[in-house]
């Protein structure tokens, strides 16, 4: 691999070299405060980009706290996609050409559900949506799951995709936004506090280390910080390069974790002299990720989970592989030589 990634901090010398400046911004939501969120995010994008980022994440449900009572709570938070709010975002991008902005919301979707979203957002508006799909614990309860695969968004600095929280939590998720393009994925977060051992980086990074290496991605996580309901955070805000490897130092309490990466040297997956992690896969065998579990892991859930999503079925399968083929079979044409016979 030729990925190249160093540390950057606001006035430091690059070199010359100019990359993207990658911003993953680490604040304390008020919770159930729409009106003082709007603002403190619209600052925090418009701080970052003054600084000099390309590229900003802000934490999940940013705009409403996260320690939700009841749906009616959420509902009094939850804004369309449409949302004066967004708009601010986009008006924030404005001070830096080409800036995008990724960042967690409570949406209030068009047929008056609520979901747990990521919106991609840069100075024409919302470029994308995101609903997060893997709903962690009781957020079932108060949100709907979203039923599509993570958007993939061609920006002036390379192509972005969102996941969030929990969804690192599945590989494939991951994979999926990888395989369809994706040079950054950018991960709002609330990362609750738990136990760590001494000199251990938090788990949410560790899995967001993972998915970077295995997929050859930069992953970029906003956590936040302060108390809210008695529950503690993280404070994990990271950027990760592709390798693998933290780039951006760690932050206590509000503030950015910054760092600059080569988005296009990302697109190169080459292993050593004739590998190449996208043509070594072998989705012949990967099968059981999407089937049915089998009878004891199936017994397992049905005793902890009331009610769970049937399988997905063969179509979605189909669509999201059309969707991500030729990408992908392009870029492993170009790098990986035909077999010698």
């Amino acid at each position: 691999m030729s990925h190249i990634t160093t540390f950057y901090e606001p006035g430091s010398d690059t070199g010359g070299w100019r990359g993207t400046r990658v911003a993953a911004v680490q604040v304390a939501p008020v919770l159930l405060d729409l009106a003082a969120n709007a603002a403190r995010s619209a600052a925090a994008i418009t701080a970052a980009v003054l600084d000099g980022a390309d590229v900003v994440v802000l934490p999940e449900l940013v705009t409403s706290g996260y320690v939700l009572a009841d749906v009616h709570e959420a509902r009094s938070v939850a804004i369309p996609a449409t949302s004066p709010v967004l708009a601010g975002w986009a008006e924030a991008c404005s001070a830096r050409p080409g800036a995008v902005v990724v960042g967690g919301f409570l949406e209030l979707a068009e047929d008056g559900r609520l979901h747990n979203s990521a919106a991609v957002v840069d100075a024409t508006g919302v470029r994308a949506v995101y609903r997060k799909v893997h709903l962690w614990d009781a957020e079932r309860h108060l949100f709907s799951p979203g039923d599509a695969p993570p958007p993939v968004v061609e920006t002036a600095h390379g192509r972005v995709a969102a996941l969030i929280c929990y969804d690192l939590g599945f590989p494939e998720w991951p994979r999926t936004a990888a395989l369809a393009g994706a040079d950054l994925i950018a991960v709002p977060t609330n990362w609750a506090a738990g136990y760590r051992p001494p000199g251990e980086r938090p788990i949410g990074q560790v899995a967001a280390m993972g998915a970077a290496r295995a997929n050859h991605v930069v992953v970029a996580c906003s956590d936040r910080t302060g108390v809210e309901r008695g529950v503690e955070w993280s404070e994990g805000s990271a950027v990760v390069g592709a390798e693998g490897w933290v780039l951006s130092e760690d932050v206590a309490g509000e503030g950015v974790a910054w760092a600059t990466v080569d988005l296009q040297a990302v697109r190169d997956r080459r292993l050593g002299r004739h590998g190449h992690l996208w043509g070594d896969r072998r989705p012949d065998l990967y099968g059981a990720l999407t089937a049915p579990l089998l009878p004891h892991a199936d017994e397992a859930v049905a005793a902890h989970v009331p009610a769970v999503r049937e399988p997905v079925g063969p179509e979605v399968g189909v669509e999201v592989g059309a969707a991500v083929g030729s990408a992908v079979g392009a870029e492993v044409a170009a790098a990986v030589p035909a077999p010698v016979e």
